[in-house]
């Protein structure tokens, strides 16, 4: 079971869970507010975190959504919460409302080329043969960001956009310098084939240079990365994007080049992402 961690007075975290998809959830602590980050993808999802919360005397007045998949928007009903979302995201979770959640309905999307098989077969492990599935509304929409006063503490909640979910957004905590990135740095899945793109990676990656933070959650790593861990994932996410456009998606001749950079053979995530990025030249 996954186990709720505490990195400040601030801030706590549920780690995320691969076999289901569970992306980490986390809770934002102020003086008079208490903000959530993410709903889960399921109400056990959402009940594991509310749970361990109480644990703490912590409990939720207010939740944010990083994005309309259905790992961050599926446990919404459980958590019972004014949540904030912008425009986008909206409008994603009135898409997903529209939809069965049974085993023929999934299928049947998967063939259309609606849903993909990694996403089709998590819903099936996570619920099993219960799927009682209703997404509501989010409470308050914005379009580029919006500010929330925790009390001693503030989040700023900005769109972002990105290749893996154009509505992407990111809940930056100044006092704590924590930036919740969710799933924007991640790869575009629903598509023929995972991508990146070099456009749309160099403009994010600038962005998030704005933010003076120190730790960094992506929503589906097992831990935050600090400074340096993130830095380093900046670097090889700029110089797959550089030999990309370089070599114009040639991966013999991109690996080579970055093999020889690197002075060393590649990862298995070294070449994941240099994948995507071949990937995405080719669309």
């Amino acid at each position: 079971m996954q186990t709720i961690q505490q990195l400040s007075d601030r801030l706590y975290y549920l780690p995320p869970y691969p076999k289901t998809d569970r992306p980490i959830l986390a809770a934002v602590v102020g003086d008079t507010h208490t903000l959530i980050i993410d709903a889960g993808n399921s109400a056990e999802h959402a009940k594991l975190f509310k749970q361990q919360l109480s644990a703490h005397e912590i409990y939720g007045d207010l939740l944010a959504l990083t994005h309309w998949h259905w790992d961050h928007v599926f446990g919404l009903q459980e958590m019972n919460l004014p949540s904030v979302a912008n425009n986008l995201t909206f409008q994603g979770i009135q898409n997903l409302q529209r939809y069965s959640w049974d085993d023929q309905a999934l299928d049947r999307r998967v063939e259309q080329g609606i849903e993909i098989p990694f996403c089709a077969d998590a819903i099936k492990l996570e619920f099993g043969d219960e799927r009682n599935i209703f997404i509501p509304d989010p409470t308050l929409t914005f379009d580029q960001q919006i500010k929330l006063n925790l009390g001693g503490v503030s989040c700023m909640i900005e769109h972002v956009g990105g290749d893996h979910s154009p509505d992407s957004t990111l809940i930056y905590i100044p006092e704590e310098k924590m930036l919740f990135l969710g799933d924007c740095l991640y790869a575009n899945m629903y598509a023929e084939k995972w991508h990146y793109t070099t456009e749309n990676i160099t403009i994010l990656l600038e962005k998030i240079d704005e933010f003076d933070a120190e730790t960094f959650f992506l929503s589906h790593h097992p831990a935050p990365l600090n400074k340096n861990e993130f830095s380093s994932f900046q670097s090889l996410m700029r110089m797959c994007a550089r030999l990309a456009e370089k070599h114009q998606g040639e991966p013999d001749s991109m690996i080579r080049e970055m093999v020889s950079l690197l002075q060393r053979d590649l990862n298995e995530e070294e070449q994941e992402i240099l994948g995507y990025f071949v990937n995405g030249i080719r669309i």
